[in-house]
């Protein structure tokens, strides 16, 4: 096993994450840290940073220094970004950290931060085409992507806290000074026309984009408390900075989902996000819980582990790492996914569902088993806890908690318990029939696979206008399969309104 410890100090915060990565290429976060630095405004009028600045960053990280040697960190990567990369005096800092910490900092260059921002969205999100802005406390980088590559990027030092102290916005915005910031910020953007791409979306990455996610999410009392990959309309926006314009430092103390110590940087940072919308023409915000650690991170893991820098197709990624992080013995799992996904094949017109609920359903049967890990009884439903709460990218919210149904729901756990504890609000009764009749084919698959031998090894799922068909095709006579199937064949009709007639191929069909 390695420990990967990443340290990132920005313009407003430090963050120390540690990483396990395991002997079959699993990987998990097992600590995470973060320090309030606000290095942007200790830096004097000849651009130093000051020795309050210097003593509080030597603090931070030897603090972070003691967690990576408690968590036995084999490898260290360290990065600093705007606030020290444009400061005059940046390099003795650094050279300070080392001498003092043990830890080397690497100064990483506005448009290397772009790239590897890029990599923690483009690993994570599933969007095709986009422009990327990490918003940071002294800088803001940007990137152009489309087909998952960059064509563009840059990187502005315009960020939440530098903007704040430049005009003053601790407190109060008036019209006046949004005016001024507002014509502060075009005035940069409009130097690079690519940014105006018609209407594609804006990925918005770090604290002031998450928290601007957080408040509306608050607002609109969505039921759900993850961060990435969540939406909004640029016209949610704009109402949302509309009400956040007219407030003043103590009224933001107290908006829900606003921390305390973001609350006198917030006014800048949302003002950039208004301009960057403008400059733009984005119609939708999608919020990336991922970035720079992340990119650091899987900067790291393709290297080690020889693996595609960008991930081709980023659900397969992740949910193969959940299923190495939780199940060590895959067969049955997998030839469980086999099964069922020939059933969803074969069956098409009786379920009459679209193809994306495929990879929905194929997610949820590799991981139908993965809540063992925590107790054999009731692990059906430990196992849709865990699958609407693990690292699956590729997911919406919505299909998030499908997928977690589905494999609670197969094995016995009532669709109330569903609706009473798993965001019911975020689920149509349309959604909950289509729940039904997927867990059903993977109940179907599991009794088909219920010693875990793999005896039946092929099915032909078939249907006529009266009846539906299931040839198995097995190895010797799997007895206990053949009575585990008819314990749901009255769920079948209730379901699908036909019979299902199962049959055991001949040796002669074999």
């Amino acid at each position: 096993m390695q420990r990967i410890a990443i340290i990132d100090i920005g313009s407003n915060s430090a963050r120390l994450v540690i990483s396990h990565i395991y002997k079959n290429g699993a990987y998990n976060m097992v600590y995470n840290q973060k320090e309030a630095l606000r290095l942007s405004q200790k830096v004097d009028e000849k651009n130093m940073l000051t020795e309050v600045a210097f003593s509080s960053t030597i603090e931070t990280m030897k603090s972070f220094a003691y967690m990576c040697k408690i968590y036995q960190a084999d490898k260290t990567i360290a990065v600093a970004t705007a606030a020290i990369r444009n400061a005059a005096n940046g390099a003795e800092l650094v050279a300070r950290v080392a001498e003092e910490t043990g830890i080397q900092l690497h100064i990483i260059s506005g448009n290397t931060e772009a790239y590897i921002s890029y990599l923690g969205v483009i690993n994570t999100l599933n969007v095709k085409d986009g422009i990327i802005f990490d918003l940071g406390g002294g800088s803001t980088e940007l990137i152009l992507f489309k087909n998952r590559k960059i064509l563009e990027s840059v990187s502005l030092p315009i960020g939440a806290v530098n903007t704040t102290s430049m005009f003053n916005t601790r407190n109060v915005m008036p019209a006046n000074v949004f005016s001024d910031v507002s014509f502060f910020i075009m005035s940069r953007l409009e130097k690079y026309p690519w940014l105006k791409q018609n209407g594609l979306p804006l990925i918005g990455v770090g604290g002031t984009a998450r928290t601007v996610a957080k408040i509306i999410q608050r607002e609109k009392k969505y039921p759900a408390t993850k961060i990435h990959n969540y939406s909004y309309t640029a016209q949610t926006y704009r109402s949302f900075f509309n009400r956040l314009r007219n407030t003043n430092l103590e009224q933001r103390k107290k908006i829900s989902g606003l921390s305390s110590e973001r609350s006198d940087i917030i006014l800048a940072g949302s003002s950039i996000i208004s301009c960057l919308l403008e400059a733009t023409g984005a119609k939708k915000l999608i919020t990336s819980g991922c970035g720079l650690r992340e990119g650091l991170f899987f900067d790291y893991y393709s290297k080690e582990n020889h693996v595609p820098i960008i991930a081709k197709d980023i659900l397969k990624m992740s949910r193969e790492n959940v299923l190495n992080l939780y199940e060590p013995d895959q067969q049955h799992s997998r030839h469980i996914t086999h099964l069922v996904l020939s059933m969803f094949d074969g069956w098409s017109k009786l379920h009459g569902l679209r193809k994306n609920y495929r990879r929905l359903l194929e997610t949820a049967a590799l991981l139908h088993d993965i809540g063992i890990t925590i107790n054999f009884y009731s692990h059906a439903r430990h196992s849709a806890y865990m699958i609407l709460n693990a690292k699956l990218f590729g997911l919406t919210h919505k299909e998030q908690v499908i997928t977690a149904a589905i494999a609670g729901w197969h094995n016995g756990v009532s669709k109330n318990y569903f609706k009473d504890r798993f965001y019911k609000e975020l689920l149509s009764d349309a959604n909950w029939k289509t729940i039904n009749k997927l867990a059903l084919l993977l109940a179907l698959a599991e009794s088909l696979d219920y010693t875990e031998t793999s005896q039946i090894h092929v099915i032909e799922p078939g249907i006529n206008k009266k009846t539906a068909t299931l040839k198995l095709y097995a190895q010797g006579i799997p007895s206990i399969e053949m009575h585990q199937i008819q314990e749901h064949l009255s769920w079948f009709k209730k379901i699908f309104g036909v019979e299902l007639k199962v049959q055991l191929a001949t040796a002669a069909e074999e």
